[in-house]
């Protein structure tokens, strides 16, 4: 039976290239946290437990990982940010008892893959050795940590850049800073390892020349893909993995059948899901847990937010639209924003500079352009024409308003809420509406027009 393993994620640093008041790993790429990119990674392969070591910012960190329902994480302490080994240390006794192997990740690396990671584990296990060292060849090896291997081609040390020889610093492979352990070897290192004179801390990577020192096999795995191990630094590294990581995305929607025009463009968060024959127009942005169907038409720089779109259903440019849902074959747009709560029916239409906001539009019913529809239900085959308002505030509270299936409501009108419009009836262009309106009937609600012929001739005299 293959040694349980457990994974400590280092999260403990600041991150101080980043110049900012967050802690580093609650920096976002790709639609998530760094530090839950990693977590969720670890999390794939199922290891006995789940150790988060934490320090700058602990509590922010806790409670992010919290909110997202990550179950089964346990936290570990670093009071003094005293380098990698004393992060370890930090955890000694939760860990050393952990799982035979402990698989140690960095906090800023979300790129990395649980396949990758499990081919790492596994190689690691094969290998007899007591520490493997997650590798990579750079074409640009420069602030990277060098592998020097020894006659037989296991790890002999990790020398740091600024400490590298000339000729060790020609080494193209580079320590990615993740390592899988056999536990009760890294501790016995661990207390060996010294403090570094310069910075102050206790190194990790010391530990691997420790090992190699007392003559123990240190291997190396050396992971196909060099990008999965980028760590992140500073604000121009967030954004370079931000792409990866979109990149990532986009291609993954491209190979289940959904058409991305210009994929380098768009923005699309992990947890989105795009039924097949989708298209999705340069720049539009897809955030959450926004879910959208079969054949549907994403408009150039249209923002969707936790919301869910059916099949068949039409996004125009430059929509907006926030925790909402769109029935089979609607319409919305361009320029048109549904606000939290907006629910649109099959086969509605929502125009140009439309805002409806916790409003309910019935299946076929339209509102076509320059239109607000707020804490309102309309029913089935509804015309609302243009600038209708409803008015459903009065300065300390919001009131509804109905207007029953097949009513017309003509351009200009401002229903004053509470108020119900009835089935089939018209409400008249221009009018302002302030009492309920029976089925079948037509409501005028405006003044009668004045005229005086000659009146603008006398002002101008």
């Amino acid at each position: 039976m293959s040694e349980q393993f457990a994974v400590a994620i280092l999260a403990a640093g600041q991150g101080t290239r980043f110049r900012s008041q967050r802690a580093k790993v609650l920096h976002s790429a790709g639609g998530r946290t760094l530090i839950e990119h990693v977590v969720l990674a670890a999390r794939q392969l199922f290891p006995k437990g789940i150790f988060v070591i934490v320090g700058h910012q602990a509590d922010a960190v806790m409670v992010s990982l919290r909110e997202t329902g990550i179950r089964n994480l346990k936290f570990i302490h670093q009071k003094e940010q005293l380098g990698t080994g004393h992060a370890l240390r930090s955890g000694e006794r939760e860990l050393a008892k952990a799982a035979p192997l402990l698989l140690v990740i960095c906090g800023d690396t979300p790129l990395l893959t649980p396949g990758t990671l499990r081919s790492f584990v596994a190689v690691h296990r094969k290998s007899g050795a007591v520490a493997t060292v997650l590798t990579a060849e750079m074409e640009d090896p420069a602030g990277y940590g060098r592998i020097v291997r020894g006659p037989s081609g296991s790890v002999a040390a990790i020398v740091e850049h600024k400490s590298a020889s000339a000729d060790q610093r020609k080494i193209r492979e580079i320590n990615s800073g993740i390592y899988c352990f056999q536990t009760i070897h890294l501790f016995n290192a661990l207390r060996r390892v010294k403090l570094d004179p310069l910075k102050k801390e206790y190194y990790l990577t010391d530990v691997i020349g420790l090992l190699a020192g007392d003559g123990h096999r240190v291997a190396a795995y050396k992971t196909p893909d060099s990008s999965e191990v980028i760590g992140i630094n500073d604000r121009a590294e967030l954004a370079r993995v931000d792409c990866l990581l979109r990149a990532r995305k986009a291609r993954e929607l491209m190979l289940s059948g959904v058409t991305i025009v210009a994929p380098e463009t768009v923005r699309i968060d992990p947890d989105v899901r795009v039924g097949s024959d989708t298209e999705i127009e340069p720049g539009a942005i897809l955030l959450g847990r926004t879910r959208i169907g079969k054949n549907c038409r994403i408009g150039a720089y249209s923002v969707i937010t936790d919301s869910e779109l059916a099949d068949d259903v039409t996004v125009r440019p430059s929509c907006v639209v926030t925790e909402s849902g769109i029935a089979k074959g609607a319409s919305i747009g361009p320029f048109a924003h549904l606000r939290p709560g907006s629910v649109i029916g099959e086969d509605a239409r929502v125009g140009n500079f439309v805002e409806i906001k916790k409003a309910r539009l019935g299946r076929g019913s339209k509102a076509s352009h320059l239109t607000y529809l707020g804490d309102a239900t309309i029913g089935k085959d509804v015309n609302v024409g243009c600038g209708t308002i409803t008015v459903n505030y009065d300065g300390e509270h919001k009131h509804q308003t109905v207007v029953e299936d097949n009513a017309f409501v003509g351009s200009g009108a401002n229903l004053i809420a509470p108020v119900r419009i009835g089935r089939n009836s018209f409400v008249a262009a221009g009018s302002t509406i302030t009492e309920d309106v029976p089925p079948n009937a037509l409501a005028i609600g405006r003044a009668r027009q004045t005229m005086k012929p000659g009146w603008a001739t006398r002002r101008k005299k």
